[in-house]
């Protein structure tokens, strides 16, 4: 996500990041790239014009002048106007209403509504400990109705029925009716979109929004249409009130330019990035966490959130006790690290979150980290449990045996135990309260051999 950008970004900020004093023509100049660079994220022009005057008027007044680090003010000052056209402050789903809160998502056919329902509906339950129902309005696409059954079975939430042919607004009255009946705390409608803007869509989600008076109505928008989302996002906003935004297949979108263009066109607030196609790849959009992360400098809140949900604590506090042991860290440990980043999504995900992601990913350009992973686990599984415990032993006749169980060259072997060398000095390393040296030393950039080239 914002790849593009925050690589752009980068190499301006590094330009007069060390500068001793920046003077006009500086400014000016670095203005000019950071302008190019919002277009080439494909940010509304408009969007663009307000945002670098901001920056301009900014870093031309005294808090650049007069500051000893002119470089570092100047980084800031974008990091800042950054954070205010993204909204300032994350803003969460009103769910105080009275109960069923009603949740109304509107968009384009293909936007990702019906799976960013199952989405929300997953999360609602499991981390807000709500009782969700939901219900699809979308009696023109059968495939549309069926597909929320089925997800909305997989994530465990109730599902109302629908059938194509019935009126939108009746199916939604029922639903309403019935959530109350179930004392349900949220009831979320799945709409019919079009492959474009046209008056019979507006005209329905109009009767629906007329008929539900939903507490949150979220437009949901592919980032990848870039100004486009701009346009459409205008659209809806005029015909219905928007209480919020959610930009999905963000994971695919290395612009970024949509997250810049829709909050200030509708006015509106993202809530919520889809980042995956599984239904827990939802995540709450932090407007200062995501400003960091387009200039570079990471988004370690969110990597350590996501990590106390998805890691095993007690795995962790084990592998933590061994690391300073005489036992130490040994391959199946390293086994069990490498499920543990399955668990946290891709190897992508995990790397622009940390600072200097965008120097590692380009480190990562030619590697499949995901493949990488499970071969690794793959050749760890043909080792014995002693063979695990005490790599030492692996000479070449086991080696062949492994390479063999595994369906893998010797060399893949090799590699492995070059990377789990690397891997075990650096865990001990970290154990030792060495982490701030470490990244120090390394740079923005992975450690040799931690990874295949």
């Amino acid at each position: 996500m914002f790849e593009t950008l925050t690589q752009r970004l980068t190499r301006t900020l590094d330009a007069i990041r060390g500068q001793g004093r920046l003077t006009e023509d500086q400014i000016n100049t670095a203005a000019r790239e950071l302008r190019m660079a919002l277009l080439e994220a494909d940010v509304a022009l408009p969007v663009v014009k307000s945002f670098i005057e901001r920056i301009r008027s900014r870093a031309l007044g005294a808090e650049i002048t007069a500051s000893l680090t002119p470089g570092q003010a100047f980084l800031k000052v974008v990091q800042q106007a950054l954070t205010e056209a993204l909204g300032g402050t994350a803003e969460p789903l009103n769910l105080r209403a009275q109960p069923p809160v009603v949740i109304l998502m509107a968009g384009l056919q293909g936007s990702g509504k019906t799976t960013t329902t199952a989405k929300l509906a997953r999360r609602l339950k499991e981390e807000d400990k709500k009782s969700v129902m939901v219900v699809s309005c979308d009696v023109y696409r059968p495939a549309a109705i069926e597909q929320l059954r089925i997800v909305g079975g997989q994530v465990g939430v109730t599902v109302f029925p629908s059938e194509v042919g019935q009126n939108p607004v009746d199916i939604a009255r029922a639903a309403l009716a019935e959530a109350r009946k179930q004392y349900a705390d949220v009831l979320i409608v799945d709409t019919a979109g079009r492959t474009t803007v046209d008056t019979e869509m507006m005209s329905e989600i109009s009767a629906l929004h007329a008929a539900l008076s939903p507490t949150e109505t979220l437009f949901v928008v592919d980032s990848m249409t870039g100004q486009d989302a701009a346009n459409t996002a205008r659209a809806f906003a005029d015909a219905i009130e928007l209480t919020g935004v959610v930009l999905t297949k963000v994971d695919g979108d290395s612009r970024g330019g949509a997250a810049l263009s829709v909050r200030t066109v509708t006015g509106r607030p993202i809530k919520f990035l889809g980042v995956g196609e599984k239904t827990d790849k939802l995540e709450v959009f932090h407007p200062d966490r995501i400003a960091t992360r387009i200039i570079g400098q990471g988004d370690v809140l969110s990597l350590i959130e996501e990590t106390t949900r998805k890691v095993d604590a007690d795995k962790a506090q084990k592998l933590a006790k061994k690391l300073t042991s005489k036992r130490g860290f040994d391959l199946a440990d390293y086994r069990e690290q490498m499920q543990q980043m399955q668990s946290l999504g891709s190897f992508e995900s995990i790397i622009e979150k940390l600072p200097g992601g965008a120097q590692m990913q380009a480190q990562l350009k030619n590697v499949n980290a995901e493949k990488e992973i499970g071969r690794t686990v793959a050749i760890i599984n043909s080792m014995t449990a002693q063979e695990r415990k005490f790599p030492d032993l692996l000479k070449a006749s086991r080696k062949r045996r492994i390479a063999a169980g595994a369906g893998v060259e010797v060399q893949e072997v090799n590699k492995l135990l070059r990377q789990f060398d690397t891997t075990r000095d650096l865990m001990k390393k970290m154990a030792g309260g060495g982490m701030a040296k470490l990244m120090r030393r390394f740079g923005g950039k992975l450690p040799p051999g931690l990874l295949p080239r």
